[in-house]
């Protein structure tokens, strides 16, 4: 079994469980870009001074609003993991009875379970292979941010459960199964939509005895507040997308780790910069099995 969640939950925060190494646009690149904006801006008054010609500061203004605007376009995308989506879709299915030792494979098949399954934390779905719990709350003036660097007024992550292991994965295409090593010591980026479950409200704060006792069972504040818990999970049987680096060892097929980071490459018709991703990637198409949001008379809503 493969622990992907934060063990503190003191450093938690939203962009800690990102799938990316890291964000496309590195804070020194935007460090050069202020400082030369600033020296831009100090010229082009000038030059509108002493010349009264204004043509290079409204230049200036038209090419900082592009510049502003590709640059949040990124940032938006790089947390709603565009990127990495659009990546796994434009790569082509591979054929397990065709690929060569070590080479990347994107495999497309029905998933089942290994020597370990796994439980998802609250909805208790059994017969795992990726289980996933996030606990969100709204911090106000009258809550003590878990975090220092956690501003007032918004939602941040107080605690999470993210849990992987092996399994086997049926290629379509060839009908050849693999063993997709997910479990431990291995990076996998998880791309598996969680659905909420529970979401309070100003109106009614009140827990419900379930949510209570999923609480004291992690030693969390039953305290009654602004509280969203969405969980994810993907259950055997389920149609999972792998893309990970072609093991052979005799007649045993295994879909690993690469070795080294996947580059999205620039993908210019969505403007977006490369993208690099650091381990096996796990994309669910949607989310196995019923899940039962709880209805608007509950006192969790």
């Amino acid at each position: 079994m493969n622990d992907l969640s934060i063990s503190n939950a003191t450093t938690v925060r939203d962009s800690d469980h990102h799938c990316c190494s890291c964000n496309p646009i590195p804070r020194v690149f935007l460090y050069i870009v202020i400082a030369l904006f600033l020296l831009g801006l100090s010229v082009s008054i000038f030059i509108f001074v002493v010349v009264h010609n204004a043509v290079f500061f409204l230049s200036l203004l038209a090419l900082s609003a592009l510049l502003l605007a590709f640059i949040l376009w990124n940032t938006l995308n790089w947390n709603s993991k565009t990127a990495i989506l659009f990546f796994v879709r434009s790569l082509p299915d591979s054929d397990l009875r065709l690929a060569r030792h070590g080479q990347l494979v994107k495999i497309t098949g029905l998933a089942s379970c290994g020597s370990v399954s796994l439980e998802s934390s609250y909805e208790k779905a059994t017969r795992c292979i990726y289980a996933s719990t996030f606990l969100y709350e709204y911090r106000g003036f009258d809550l003590k941010p878990v975090n220092v660097n956690t501003s007032c007024f918004q939602w941040s992550l107080a605690y999470c459960e993210r849990f992987a292991t092996d399994f086997y994965i049926t290629d379509r295409k060839s009908g050849v199964r693999a063993v997709v090593k997910a479990g431990s010591n291995s990076k996998v980026i998880p791309l598996v939509i969680e659905s909420k479950l529970v979401n309070t409200t100003r109106q009614c704060r009140i827990l419900s005895p379930n949510l209570r006792k999923w609480l004291r069972e992690r030693n969390l504040s039953e305290e009654a507040r602004l509280l969203r818990l969405e969980e994810g999970y993907v259950q055997e049987g389920s149609c999972v997308t792998v893309i990970g680096m072609l093991h052979r060892n005799n007649d045993i097929v295994m879909i690993i780790q690469p070795p080294e980071a996947i580059s999205t490459g620039c993908l210019w018709q969505k403007l977006l910069l490369p993208v690099d991703i650091d381990g096996l990637i796990l994309r669910a198409s949607q989310l196995a099995g019923p899940v039962n949001q709880e209805s608007i008379p509950h006192p969790d809503r």
